[in-house]
């Protein structure tokens, strides 16, 4: 969708911001999902995927197809978007340990996956926030090195020793039945 999307963002930049929303239908699911693992509540993803988009929006007129992919670009609206709300948060309780599950049906045969992910969040908790945005980047939105590297701004190789890194200290940590949940895309 490349050369479709740099039409689409074309015609944002020159006043047609009903094809805005294009780019909004091709990224909603796949920024809401990132933010997610972030946030891990619902409602907190969905008001920071809504200012992810809105900031966008603002912003498309200084987008620099030359310099990013809309790719890239819209994922670091997304992670700062987020740390913003974290530094804003004057909550005591921090809300990355308050995961919110809901979005899983309460049927049967998701109840042992939701203590899974239990189990597993404990273990992605033990990263710091760079190895678990990496981690997030890389195995669940399915992104490369080189678009990983620009979202955080830094170097492909400190990406993927970051990442091996995490995965090595989760593979000493997890037992391998959680291990491979890792590289199951919810």
């Amino acid at each position: 969708m490349e050369n479709n999307e740099q039409e689409i963002i074309a015609a944002c930049q020159a006043g047609r911001p009903e094809e805005f929303s294009r780019l909004y239908d091709n990224y909603i699911e796949k920024i809401y999902r990132f933010i997610y693992y972030k946030t891990h509540h619902c409602q907190t993803a969905e008001d920071l995927t809504s200012q992810t988009f809105m900031k966008a929006w603002k912003h498309i007129s200084r987008f620099d197809m030359n310099k990013n992919s809309f790719n890239s670009w819209i994922y670091k609206i997304a992670r700062n978007t987020v740390i913003d709300h974290y530094r804003t948060q004057k909550r005591q309780q921090n809300i990355e340990d308050a995961w919110d599950l809901s979005i899983f049906d309460d049927t049967i045969e998701n109840i042992d996956t939701k203590n899974k992910l239990e189990e597993v969040k404990k273990y992605i908790e033990t990263l710091n926030s760079e190895h678990r945005d990496i981690l997030i980047l890389r195995l669940w939105q399915e992104l490369s090195y080189k678009e990983i590297a620009t979202i955080l701004d830094k170097s492909e190789a400190s990406c993927k020793m970051a990442f091996s890194r995490g995965l090595k200290k989760l593979r000493k940590q997890m037992p391998a039945h959680l291990f491979l949940l890792l590289f199951i895309n919810f």
